[in-house]
């Protein structure tokens, strides 16, 4: 930027010259006394002068003698004209745009036409000379510099090429060195004459390369030249500037254009946006923004687009807001990109409804979303609790095919947690991981917060042991999620020493400190509770309301008033001032900690007690067992207005918390005082009984209620009672007790009572509460559906699942993809592969993503049918679609392929299991077993077997007897009894397949003694069974032993054994 140090940059240009020219310090000297005027030259110049002619460049002046230079115009008339024919020049220019060298149809004269035909361009853009001098100069690219002389390689060409022809040689050329010396020779031709144009074609060529020093010596050299930089120039420097990332010199070159009042180009503003944009120089970018409208630049879509993006990173959310509508209006459709920040933008401070309409409007046109915009839509309908919303978007991005990442998966196990569903959530994150998404530490912490919320601990410690072994390494939130952990399971030590990590990553903060005092209070840890109050305050925590109400909590225990009263003074020094509510936790405090006269005194200085106050001091008189006080109190609630509701509510608050002796005390003081507690106070100690298993109080609270006031929610509680006791008979006959009540029963207990009499075997009374709903015309959404379809399909009534499901579509429930795996399996069992396809086919065709169990299911249906080859082609198929397959996965079409008899296949799909770092479980080699067997490829087989024992996993009898069975088919006697053997070795008692194998073979070869002997040897490891029996009374019989053969038919008519008359022993021998 140095060597454009003249005035170009000054910023007060100097007046009456022209302001790209620098300004020469000459000595001035004495003009030379004007010829004898002469009338001659003087009409000639007037005849002759072309006004728009300029210099050539060449500088002829500076080498004629005095006596032949022209007369000098005047310097009005030099600037007129130089002005006149820049602006020309550049009008022409700016007209023709970024085309300028794109060929046109021209309108010629038939002269014309004929001269442009019989030249030497046949139709091409440029001449064959101007074609071969570019080639000419692009070849000096292989030689190094210094190699050539250019006026050596050029002089055949001096003298041929106009000034134009020389432009566009400059112009074709690609390597810098080729243009700086192709230029020096221009230069020195005769046709040469100094212009915008070809200054900015070297500007454009240096710029393109990075030559920054030599395109501003470039530049300068064009000021000294006597051209007036126009826009094109200045805005070719200023990309030069912008691409290199020299923005200081850039911003510093605009300023100076600025000054001019020369306006760059839109693509030119684009350009400098954009590379500042790349460097985060948000603030930079905004100033040049409102610069260019100032001056008048309409901006395009690609300006708005950069624009938007700066003001999204600066956090001016209404500023940006603001510039998308004006975009809107100018009839610019924003890119999806553009949405998405201004969702995201809009979604994190807290204007759902801004980010809700944005995204309606990007749907109207018809743009489909990122998973990105709906990763942050769903965190929005996660914070606002909006989980229907987040499960239909989901839904949405489903029938989209909008790729899942792993944000995505990790926001639905945060609401499958908020809603309990924590089966549901360890699916999911279960199938992330099969997926192979499981990388963020994020992920990790989600699933480990759902397992905390559902209690277990345990599973939560071991994601963080399974991070631990993967070299996840963890942020502070993780660190904050195992804190927790440690928490719950009242483990001082380790969560001390998580606080500690956390304390590396700078100051805890409030929620943090909350966690680990809440665990020394619960603890009775007083002095540790004491220790980290003290570091909380020296450390400066930003308190939170929790916070607060701990260290009060910490304060009462240890009974140090003076301490409390300070604290209460310091709350509301920082604005926690003791409304009613902070008095109503205050009284709550106290009581906990002792202090009920305390308790008691606050409750008097409130001028209003309303319901939560009446019903803190309940509970504490609650907790104090005052029940004369008790009663006083809850006398007062229930004369307020909602009293018997806020009342029903801690009682249902009670049995939720598990302090079941306050609901129980406080239900009595209901009826003592002659009011009955609402539905939900009833249906939660319902609950609460059915969870503990104590099913006679559960039966008697149920008793105790009015049958004139026994709602829905009441017989519902006691049927899920029920369920969860295992009595389902009587949960079945409470169910018809409720339906002759006239009582509709909601579809989660209808749900909840099918699954279980299913998972139970009662297929009979799951069938009947079915039609019974069918015939009520309940309202089924798709869960309850699902559930119908999925018992049916469990009891074997396949018809009647599938008249399910045609209900189901004629009532316009929307069936699910876990619908249509479901039915895939009912026909895939009934044998009917073409209905399977249908379903797999319909869908695809609905838009529903086609996950691992969608394709393992169906090519379970092929491969029940025979057809390997068509489950090889969807197994293929799945993972071109981007699924990876599972363990599931693969053990399913190794066993195709093991039924279907193709070894080789199962073997090589064994080895790309292994190699997919999978590892396989005992399912796997017993389908890799059966192939071997399958192909008579015994000895492979083995090998097989005991490759799984010296994996350390431990073949089952099935294992064992698919070569047993093969064997004893094939005659292989010893080979049978070899394998019989290692089976015992392994330390596995023979199952009644086994046997009936071992003892089929000893009779069909006539082994009568190795028969009789196994008998014996395995009579005490099975039940007694017909075909064993019958198998040692021929054996007995052959042996001429009938008083054994008796007594053993004797036994088995005991046991209801019918006898096979039908078997001979040595069918099979081979005549001696």
């Amino acid at each position: 930027m140095e060597t454009l140090g003249t005035l170009f940059l000054s910023p007060f240009p100097p007046p009456q010259r022209n302001p790209f020219l620098p300004l020469l310090h000459r000595k001035p000297r004495r003009r030379a006394s004007p010829n004898p005027p002469s009338s001659t030259p003087l009409i000639r110049s007037l005849q002759f002068s072309d006004p728009w002619s300029l210099s050539d460049g060449n500088s002829r002046s500076r080498f004629r003698p005095k006596h032949q230079r022209k007369k000098p115009l005047s310097d009005d008339d030099a600037r007129r004209i130089i002005k006149a024919k820049a602006r020309y020049l550049s009008e022409l220019r700016r007209n023709q745009g970024s085309h300028a060298q794109t060929p046109r149809w021209i309108r010629r004269t038939p002269e014309q036409m004929a001269r442009y035909i019989e030249d030497d361009r046949d139709g091409h853009l440029y001449g064959k000379h101007v074609v071969a001098a570019i080639q000419k100069v692009r070849a000096l690219a292989g030689q190094p510099e210094g190699s050539y002389d250019m006026r050596e390689v050029m002089g055949s060409f001096v003298t041929k090429l106009t000034f134009r022809e020389m432009c566009v040689v400059l112009k074709e050329q690609r390597g810098w060195r080729q243009v700086r010396d192709f230029f020096a020779w221009m230069k020195l031709q005769l046709c040469y004459r100094p212009g915008v144009i070809v200054y900015t074609i070297i500007l454009r060529t240096y710029g393109q390369v990075g030559k920054i020093r030599l395109a501003e010596q470039i530049f300068l050299e064009m000021l000294e030249a006597g051209c007036e930089p126009d826009e094109v120039a200045c805005g070719t420097m200023l990309c030069a500037y912008a691409r290199w990332g020299r923005h200081k010199d850039m911003l510093i070159f605009y300023n100076a254009l600025r000054r001019r009042k020369i306006v760059p180009a839109l693509s030119v503003f684009n350009f400098m946006i954009s590379s500042l944009q790349k460097k985060k120089q948000h603030e930079k970018v905004i100033q040049l923004w409102e610069q260019m409208l100032d001056t008048g630049v309409v901006p395009n879509s690609f300006t708005y687009t950069v624009v938007i993006n700066s003001y999204v990173k600066q956090d001016l959310m209404h500023k940006a807001l603001e510039i998308f509508e004006k975009m809107r209006k100018s009839l610019f459709i924003p890119e999806e990109a553009t949405y998405s920040l201004l969702i995201s933008m809009t979604a994190k401070n807290g204007d759902g409804d801004e980010a809700l309409k944005l995204y309606e409007n990007m749907k109207s046109q018809g743009i489909v979303p990122s998973n990105y915009t709906c990763a942050s839509l769903l965190t929005l309908h996660y914070k606002n609790g909006d989980y229907s919303k987040a499960l239909s978007l989901f839904s949405e991005m489903e029938r989209n095919k909008i790729a899942v990442d792993e944000v995505i998966y990790g926001i639905i196990i945060r609401i499958y947690g908020k809603l309990g569903l924590y089966e549901d959530a360890e699916q999911v994150f279960q199938e992330v991981e099969n997926l192979g998404l499981l990388k963020d530490e994020r992920t990790y912490a989600a699933i480990a917060q759902v397992y905390l919320a559902s209690g277990n601990y345990e599973k939560a410690l071991g994601v963080f042991e399974l991070m631990r072994s993967r070299s996840v390494e963890l942020s502070a939130f993780a660190y904050s999620t195992l804190l927790r952990c440690f928490v719950v399971k009242e483990d001082v030590d380790s969560a001390e020493a998580t606080f500690h990590i956390l304390t590396k990553f700078g100051v805890p903060d409030a929620v943090a400190c909350n966690e680990l005092l809440l665990l020394y209070v619960r603890l009775g840890l007083l002095d540790k509770a004491r220790t980290l109050i003290t570091r909380i305050r020296t450390d400066k925590v930003q308190f939170d309301e929790d916070l607060y109400r701990t260290v009060l909590q910490v304060y009462c225990k240890e009974k140090n008033l003076e301490d409390a009263e300070q604290f209460l003074e310091e709350m509301e020094n920082n604005s926690f001032s003791l409304d009613k509510y902070t008095k109503t936790s205050l009284m709550a405090l106290y009581g906990e900690s002792g202090g009920l006269q305390k308790a008691e005194d606050v409750f008097k200085s409130l001028e209003q007690p309303d319901v939560v106050a009446f019903s803190v001091m309940l509970s504490l008189y609650a907790e104090h067992r005052d029940t004369s006080s008790s009663k006083t109190i809850l006398k007062s609630l229930l004369a307020a207005n909602g009293g018997l509701s806020v009342a029903s509510q801690l009682i249902s608050k009670f049995a939720r918390e598990g302090n079941i002796e306050k609901a129980s005390s406080l239900y009595g003081q209901l009826f003592e005082l002659g009011s009955r507690p609402a539905e939900m106070a009833m249906s939660s100690l319902i609950d609460f009984h059915g969870r503990q298993q104590q099913l006679e109080q559960a039966e008697d609270i149920f008793t105790s209620v009015d049958p004139s006031n026994k709602g829905k929610l009441v017989y519902s509680s006691m049927i899920d009672a029920y369920v969860n006791c295992g009595k389902l008979d009587k949960a079945n006959c409470l169910y018809k007790e409720m339906v002759e009540q006239g009582l509709s029963v909601d579809v989660v207990t209808l749900s909840v009572l099918v699954n279980a009499l299913a998972k139970s075997g009662k297929f009979h009374e799951a069938e009947s509460i079915i039609h019974d709903s069918f015939q009520s015309d309940v309202a089924l959404d798709t869960i309850a559906y699902n559930t119908y379809i999925k018992s049916m399909l469990e009891s074997g009534k396949l018809h009647f699942a599938s008249d399910i499901f045609s209900r189901m579509i004629r009532e316009g429930v929307p069936p699910t993809i876990q619908t249509y795996n479901t039915m895939i399996s009912v026909y895939g069992h009934g044998g009917k592969l073409e209905k399977a396809i249908e379903m797999f086919n319909t869908a695809q065709s609905m838009g529903f993503y086609m996950d691992e169990k969608t394709y393992t299911n169906m090519i379970n249906c092929y491969g029940k049918a025979g057809k390997s080859h068509e489950a090889s082609l969807l197994f293929n198929q799945m993972q071109k679609e981007g699924i990876r397959p599972g363990k599931i996965s693969y053990n399913v079409m190794i066993n195709v392929y093991a039924t279907n008899g193709f070894c080789h296949e199962a073997s090589n799909l064994f080895q790309a299991m292994t190699k997919d770092g999978l590892v396989p479980d005992s399912s796997t080699y017993l389908a890799l077993v059966q192939a071997y067997v399958k192909s008579h490829q015994y000895a492979e087989a083995e090998d097989v077997i005991s490759m799984m024992q010296g994996l350390g996993i431990g073949p089952s009898c099935s294992h064992f007897n698919l070569l047993i069975g093969a064997f004893t088919v094939a005659g292989f006697v010893s080979d049978a009894e070899r394998i019989y053997s290692n089976m015992k070795k392994a330390g596995l008692h023979p199952d009644i397949a086994c046997c009936r194998r071992m003892l089929r073979m000893y009779m069909d070869y006539g082994l009568v003694d190795e028969g009789l002997s196994f008998f014996e040897e395995i009579k005490q490891y099975v039940r007694p069974d017909a075909f064993v029996y019958s198998a040692a009374v021929h054996f007995h019989e052959f042996k001429d032993n009938g008083s054994r053969a008796e007594e053993l038919l004797h036994l088995m008519d005991e046991q209801g054994l019918l006898f096979h008359s039908n078997m001979r022993v040595g069918s099979k021998a081979k005549p001696s």
